[in-house]
């Protein structure tokens, strides 16, 4: 049999068509994951800098990948340890679980920096009427903010003290008050940045205004209260759901295991669990949404 009649040449163009196709591939990941390696540390940097911590933005990222790497191992444990075959569900379950925990850092720093504005907005109605006091004692508004900043409580004595050092530093009062107001993202103070740099602009009552603003600030204050405490079932309920299909999964699995082998011994059985786990999640942020009422 000639060399060209032999399965030589079938072999050797499938092995190049594997090998170019895993090349492809694997650039491909590579390609994503350096862009979103790159989107990540980026967010994570800004997200530090709005709690004010001094912590590389790559130690996040670290965090991230050992608690799902803890938690996908554990899982592993966890079913060599039970054994009879149950290593398919330890695999399943660990690799939803490490997927889930994944964003849990990030999380803890949007949780923190939201109450951090909260807190924030919470003591922006006792800094406006200081402000408006230094005002009418004679004080300029640079030397309103810096009492603000000398004998206020943080999180606002923090932002005023940032505010008066780009002050010092030759930054216009409109601009660091635009660029805190970009910071903070919060409505209340971005309110209370228009209604000064319009009464700069204009020349008009900044003490009024202020006084006003606060009596704003309050009113906003208790209803934002008023809602918290009505939609707390409803936040109540939407972790309750959530969570409840994954306890039954669990409890039937340890009570009655025989009956839940399908579902984790064949493709259709892992297929119905991720569709489970996609209409969990979205019931969970439809519920989260509604119950987010803006004012």
């Amino acid at each position: 049999m000639s060399l060209l009649e032999s399965s030589f040449w079938p072999a050797l163009l499938a092995m190049a068509g594997v090998t170019l196709a895993a090349y492809v591939i694997f650039d491909f990941v590579h390609f994503v994951s350096v862009r979103y390696r790159s989107r990540f540390l980026q967010e994570a940097a800004m997200e530090l800098d709005d709690v004010l911590l001094q912590i590389p933005a790559g130690r996040v990222l670290d965090l991230s990948l050992a608690l799902s790497a803890s938690v996908l191992l554990l899982n592993g444990l966890a079913a060599m340890l039970v054994g009879d075959g149950a290593w398919k569900t330890g695999l399943v379950i660990g690799g939803v679980a490490a997927v889930l925990v994944f964003p849990l850092p990030r999380l803890i720093l949007r949780t923190l920096r939201r109450k951090r504005v909260q807190k924030f907005d919470e003591q922006l109605e006792d800094a406006l009427m200081s402000i408006s006091s230094s005002l009418k004692a004679g004080f300029s508004i640079s030397q309103a903010i810096d009492v603000v900043a000398a004998e206020g409580r943080p999180p606002i004595s923090l932002e005023f003290q940032l505010l008066s050092r780009e002050c010092r530093l030759g930054v216009p009062l409109p601009q660091a008050l635009e660029n805190l107001s970009h910071r903070l993202n919060s409505a209340d103070f971005e309110l209370v940045a228009t209604a000064i740099i319009t009464a700069r602009q204009t020349g008009g009552e900044l003490t009024q205004t202020l006084e006003r603003l606060a009596g704003l600030v309050r009113e906003r204050m208790r209803i934002n209260g008023k809602i918290r405490s009505i939609t707390a079932m409803g936040r109540m309920q939407a972790w309750m759901i959530g969570v409840m299909p994954f306890f039954l999964l669990l409890a039937i699995r340890m009570v009655a295991p025989e009956i839940m082998a399908g579902l984790f011994d064949s493709m259709i059985g892992y297929a119905m669990l991720f569709v489970i786990v996609l209409l969990d999640i979205a019931g969970f942020v439809v519920i989260r949404k509604i119950t987010a009422i803006d004012v």
